[in-house]
């Protein structure tokens, strides 16, 4: 029998589960938008499959089933119903397609890292051995974090293999040592490290040129479109003061506005000292891993001409089965990757879908138009602002830059006195910080959302606050900066 708690009695007299209203809002919302008229230059399969889209998104947020399941029900819909694709055959190709993403299959390749490091005793050895180093209070942690991410990015330009698969699995077993796991216990300190760990990532990746992929993309199109070339050296110097102002403040902030339980704890690094004792020696599986994680590393940072990374993190795998640092059923039973898995691919094939159907494009023209008789400097700082928040109707940061950033290069560039260069460089660092605004906005973010410590709407929370306090650094310090370099 329900419990009081989760019933409650409609105008009719019947008992309904709260999740059910939260269904019927995000089936009221895809509605509302459906019968409105169809804007002009839009197909009306185009509308309506907006219409699905922001059903979707109401339903992620308030998440009435399952985020996965959420995701799986408006892929089916939409192929049902052929509204990206008309031909059957078609339609399941592209309902299909997010399971073919390698970056789905890169964070897929996070979550078995983090087994691996689990399984060996690796992550624990490494963690307490952080701890011993900089437990003594839980910001120090947060910088610890912090400055890992900072050695490794301008080598490694996936932010999923960086901080999804080399420091999550480090820091995913730090919580525990501090009594916190996701759920109840998730604010003694794991919420606030995981967030830490996803912050100090995005911004990384805007601060250099090759910490993202997505940013050399970003190059080649603004090569293209604006005719500009921007070089690694130029692109650091342009957004260093924003960039390092943040990474001084990010773990700070994070220890403000979403404070952990546990702040000072004289006596963890001295039990954690007791504890690497206990462990004793370094096991064969932990050597297995390490070398494992080393080599895949190396190959994330030095060979991504010869091997792409989510074929480095499909070796990896397949060689901890083989030599036994985990085992298959291990695999099988870890739910929040498969989880994330199905959750990430149809989000990918539905942000897809909004490209196809041609409304990102149609969006953009529509929403840039009307700047036209404003000065250069405004005109800049509106397309930039809009095409920051934007990026909540993409699952791919790839698929952001691809859509929507010659649309607005060559909206901006057509206003007389706008500086081509300037433009595309505020544009482009957009690109990493936009990452934190939602639980799928990149890479990394699926794979700290599925780790249970931050709730879905703190996830949600804190994005739109971080992503405001980015986005407003990019524009205070680095418009006047640009201005001023001139590089």
């Amino acid at each position: 029998m329900k419990s009081q708690a989760h019933v409650s009695r409609g105008p009719l007299g019947l008992h309904a589960h709260p999740d059910l209203w939260k269904g019927l809002l995000a089936i009221l919302v895809g509605a509302i938008v459906a019968v409105l008229p169809v804007p002009a230059g839009l197909k009306p399969t185009a509308w309506y499959f907006f219409a699905l889209f922001c059903a979707v998104v109401v339903g992620l947020v308030l998440e009435p089933i399952p985020a996965a399941a959420v995701g799986v029900t408006g892929v089916a819909l939409a192929t049902v119903l052929g509204l990206v694709e008309p031909k059957p055959a078609d339609a399941i190709k592209w309902g299909l397609s997010g399971f073919s993403n390698t970056t789905v299959w890169l964070i897929f390749g996070a979550f078995m890292f983090a087994l691996g490091y689990e399984k060996s005793g690796l992550g624990r050895r490494l963690a307490l051995g952080l701890v011993k180093k900089m437990g003594g209070n839980s910001l120090g942690l947060g910088y610890a974090v912090s400055l890992s991410d900072v050695v490794l990015a301008p080598f490694t330009p996936s932010n999923t293999a960086r901080s999804g698969g080399t420091i999550f699995p480090v820091i995913r077993n730090i919580p525990g040592l501090y009594g916190s796991e996701p759920g109840p216990t998730s604010r003694r300190l794991g919420g606030t490290l995981m967030w830490t760990a996803l912050a100090t990532t995005c911004v990384t990746s805007t601060l250099f040129l090759t910490g993202l992929a997505p940013n050399l993309l970003a190059l080649e199109i603004v090569r293209k479109t604006a005719k500009v070339d921007i070089s690694w050296s130029t692109w650091l110097v342009g957004v260093l003061p924003v960039g390092v102002v943040l990474l001084l403040l990010v773990p700070f902030l994070v220890y403000k506005i979403y404070p952990p339980e546990v702040k000072q704890s004289a006596e963890v690094p001295v039990w954690a000292g007791k504890e690497l004792s206990t462990m004793g020696r370094v096991s064969r599986n932990e050597v297995v891993m390490a070398l494992l994680a080393v080599g895949a590393l190396a190959f994330w940072i030095f060979g991504g001409k010869l091997v792409d990374a989510t074929a480095v993190a499909f070796a990896a795998i397949a060689l901890m089965v083989i030599l036994g640092v985990v085992a298959w059923d291990d695999i099988l039973a870890n739910k929040a990757a498969w989880n994330v898995l199905v959750w990430f691919a149809t989000l990918v094939a539905l942000a897809d879908g909004l490209n196809r159907v041609g409304f990102v494009t149609w969006f953009a023209k529509r929403a840039a138009a009307p700047l036209a008789g404003y000065a250069p400097l405004t005109v800049m700082i509106l397309l930039t602002v809009l095409f920051f928040v934007t990026h909540y109707m993409f699952a791919s940061i790839t698929a952001h830059v691809t859509a929507m950033l010659p649309v607005m290069l060559a909206a901006g560039t057509a206003v007389a006195g706008v500086d081509p260069r300037m433009f595309a460089m505020l544009l482009c660092y957009t690109l990493g910080i936009m990452g934190i605004l939602t639980p799928y906005a990149t890479g990394p973010s699926p794979v700290y959302f599925g780790s249970g410590f931050v709730p879905r709407k703190d996830f949600w929370r804190l994005g739109a606050i971080f992503g405001f306090i980015y986005l407003a650094a990019l524009l205070a310090i680095g418009v006047p900066w640009l201005l001023f370099m001139k590089p």
